[in-house]
């Protein structure tokens, strides 16, 4: 995990070799014209003044590329001060549910009101006690958490504690309740708090299902979930059978995506290999595939949102977790970090990158090469107007390996504006500033969509996860007086549930499965291997490439 995260870290963008295109890009354009009909550009929401409405949760779910999964629906409000009776509350869009118009960050220069161990400011929760923050997770009779509770303290618990623990606490709190509120009116009781205890149980699995692969959580949850259903009310059994089975549904869809790509990983073969055994004047290349460049970044986006699809929130966390000094179980923080969705997603990324160099390497001819940039390029373009970025940053990252960069005279022929216009875009220079304004064109695109292809957010990721991980390192996860910091986990929440609304739109484009199983499957080159093929192509220009092509060409081809 520790190579993985630095790798990732390290790969916010590519190192670039070098590149022959050393003309300035000072371009001011923002957005790009597509080859095809008409399309609305992320940066047209920039410009328009119409007001931001909530985004629809609801949608119709078709199969996926893997298999088929339900949606989630996901659930909001602020971070309040407990108020006497509270009914329990609406569940508005996932969109809303992190609006930080009315928070101080200038929290500890204001004396705070301590409720129960928890400590506030202008009614927002800043910290607390572990227990009290349990206590608080927990409904009775009068209470029930809010929604924006529920969803950051069951995200940032697990930095603390293993969920099948906090599943026991909140089991054992529940009882507890039920038997203090009534001792001698206990189906009085249960029938008041069941509902609440349903309700969290079911936001817990729609929105951490991926907890339950722990057969000790599973347990504890059809134990309070009996206990639910045992009553002589008929609704709660039937709801409690449909939560049950939605989580299965969930957990058998993520077994059947985990087993396809352990499949293709495991039939992965380089591309030199397959070269060794077929004559290249037989294989096919992308364009034979997918002439059009706007249907490549449609199956592309395909790929994107189903992989984003199946990362649980909670990997967020578990990619960064670290000892928590007044834990001392090792065992349970080494179970902590599973993050195995997270690290295809970011292999995906890899793979499409190096897939772009090796079509780009592989042809014999520079008019041919030179042809498969331009079309890369093309892709890229509909891949930003679509708003997915991070197809588009793999593509230009596959495009700036030095293997393909080196090829200067193939570059000679290529018409570079666009290409200019792409990586100006995604220049990394002040923090990546052109994209995150692009990104927020796009998301505000989404908000205001009358189409579902407006509604397309796909984040340049290993960007997202870096500006996770440096949230988490500025900030430590217990104040002084051992409590722990709420107000940094707030923040946390924030960025991933805004994930968790672009992750759950769906793809509005009709599949091409020749297409899909070709980016998927085909094999590609090695790093050696392009660099081979990079000097076969262009030989080298000096000593140093000279050796390293000899090298290769021993070790790769047995030649000398």
């Amino acid at each position: 995990m520790a190579k993985f995260l630095a790798e990732l870290l390290g790969c916010a963008l590519p190192s670039k070799g070098a590149s022959p295109m050393s003309e300035s890009k000072s371009h001011s354009r923002v957005g790009l014209k597509s080859s095809t009909k008409q399309k609305t550009t992320i940066f047209s929401a920039l410009a328009s003044e119409k007001p931001l409405s909530d985004c629809k949760n609801e949608q119709q779910w078709k199969p996926s590329v893997y298999s088929s999964i339900t949606p989630v629906c996901f659930t909001s409000p602020l971070i309040e001060k407990p108020v006497g009776q509270e009914s329990m509350p609406q569940t508005p869009p996932f969109s809303a549910m992190f609006d930080s118009s009315g928070y101080n960050r200038n929290l500890y220069q204001s004396a705070e009101d301590s409720c129960g161990g928890l400590y506030y400011h202008d009614n927002n929760l800043l910290s607390g006690s572990l227990e009290a923050l349990i206590q608080h997770l927990v409904p009775n009779v009068d209470y029930y958490p809010d929604r924006t509770y529920i969803f950051t303290f069951l995200l940032s618990s697990r930095l603390f504690m293993h969920p099948y623990e906090l599943m026991a606490k909140v089991c054992h709190l529940c009882v507890e309740h039920q038997k203090l509120s009534d001792p001698d009116s206990e189906k009085n009781q249960m029938r008041k708090i069941a509902p609440k205890i349903l309700q969290l149980l079911t936001e817990w699995t729609e929105t951490f299902p991926y907890d339950f692969r722990d057969e000790r959580m599973m347990r504890n949850l059809k134990d309070l979930a009996h206990r639910i259903a045992s009553g002589e009310e008929q609704t709660y059994r039937k709801n409690v059978q449909q939560m049950m089975q939605c989580l299965i549904r969930k957990l058998a869809a993520l077994s059947q995506y985990e087993e396809v790509l352990a499949k293709i990983s495991s039939s992965s073969t380089d591309r030199l290999t397959v070269l060794k055994t077929k004559p290249q004047s037989i294989q096919r290349d992308i364009i034979t595939v997918c002439s059009d460049p706007y249907t490549l970044a449609q199956q592309l986006t395909h790929i994107e949102l189903e992989r984003l699809n199946y990362i649980g929130p909670e990997e967020f966390v578990q990619a960064f977790v670290q000892k928590d000094p007044l834990d001392n179980d090792k065992t349970c923080y080494s179970e902590r970090k599973k993050t195995r969705n997270l690290e295809a997603y970011v292999e995906w990324f890899n793979r499409l990158s190096y897939l772009v160099a090796t079509e780009i390497c592989m042809p014999v001819k520079k008019k041919h090469r030179a042809r498969m940039i331009e079309y890369f390029i093309d892709v890229a373009r509909e891949c930003f107007n679509i708003g997915n970025f991070n197809s588009l940053m793999a593509i230009i990252s596959g495009m700036n390996m030095s293997p393909v960069s080196r090829l200067k005279k193939t570059w000679a022929k290529v018409k570079t504006a666009k290409f200019d216009i792409l990586e100006h875009q995604m220049d990394p220079s002040s923090n990546f500033y052109n994209y995150r304004t692009a990104l927020r064109g796009a998301a505000q695109r989404s908000l205001t969509a009358h189409s579902s292809r407006e509604k397309i957010v796909i984040p340049f990721f290993s960007l997202l996860i870096k500006d996770i991980y440096f949230l988490n390192e500025g900030c430590a996860n217990r104040l002084p007086n051992g409590h722990v910091n709420f107000e940094k986990f707030w923040e946390l929440a924030k960025q991933v549930s805004e994930f968790m609304t672009w992750k759950q739109v769906e793809c509005p484009f009709e599949r091409d499965r020749k297409v899909l199983q070709y980016l998927l499957t085909v094999p590609v080159f090695s790093e050696d291997a392009l660099y081979l093929a990079s000097y076969e192509s262009e030989g080298p220009e000096n000593h140093i490439e000279k050796d390293r092509w000899k090298s290769l060409r021993s070790s790769l081809l047995g030649r000398v």
